[in-house]
């Protein structure tokens, strides 16, 4: 048995991948990030992962006011050699960014107006969720952090903030098993429980 050659578009291109080469991918290549110039594939989604996902988009939107989207599964251009896919990322549009945004076209988001990333922490990616991703996200000033983690009893919500010294680094907050309620970005209420696969 012979192993099927790597396709040419897997073949680092000179100088290496950056964030602007994700967008010239030809069709039909699987989903990938870019962290540290590296491209990573994103393994199949678990039912708890989609799920959750889902609802926590969801719940997200019945509360966000109306300049805050709720986006799932986007990127963002963190540095030249970064594009993470947070699972869950909220977004404040403010005035002027239909100016360099196209809704209908935008592959990514800047970070600069991201309030939260949300990582849904699967086997394959749980150091990429608990180390690497959430560095990247404070060094970008992305104000919140959160990490949903699966636990025997369901989903566990671990929510951080950035704690605003001269290296930006994220701190603890609380952990939400039952319910979760916070004030900031905006006043949130989430049935924890409800997010877990029936």
């Amino acid at each position: 048995m012979t192993a099927e050659p790597l396709p040419a578009w897997f073949m680092p291109p000179p100088g290496g991948w950056t964030a602007d080469h994700m967008d010239n991918l030809p069709p039909g290549v699987p989903r990938m990030e870019l962290i540290d110039g590296a491209l990573v594939l994103l393994s199949p989604q678990t039912r708890f992962h989609s799920q959750v996902m889902r609802r926590l988009a969801n719940a997200l939107e019945d509360s966000a006011p109306r300049d805050v989207e709720v986006l799932q599964e986007m990127t963002m251009k963190l540095g030249k050699y970064q594009r993470p896919e947070p699972d869950v990322l909220l977004y404040r549009f403010e005035k002027g960014d239909e100016e360099h945004l196209d809704w209908y076209r935008a592959t990514h988001v800047p970070p600069e107006n991201v309030l939260v990333a949300i990582e849904i922490v699967s086997d394959e990616s749980r150091d990429r969720d608990r180390t690497t991703k959430p560095l990247k996200y404070a060094q970008a000033g992305i104000p919140h952090f959160w990490r949903v983690e699966h636990e025997e009893n369901g989903p566990a919500i671990h929510v951080y903030e950035l704690d605003g010294t001269k290296d930006p680094r994220y701190v603890p907050v609380t952990i939400a098993r039952e319910r979760l309620k916070l004030d900031v970005p905006f006043p949130i209420d989430i049935d924890v429980k409800a997010l877990a696969p029936r």
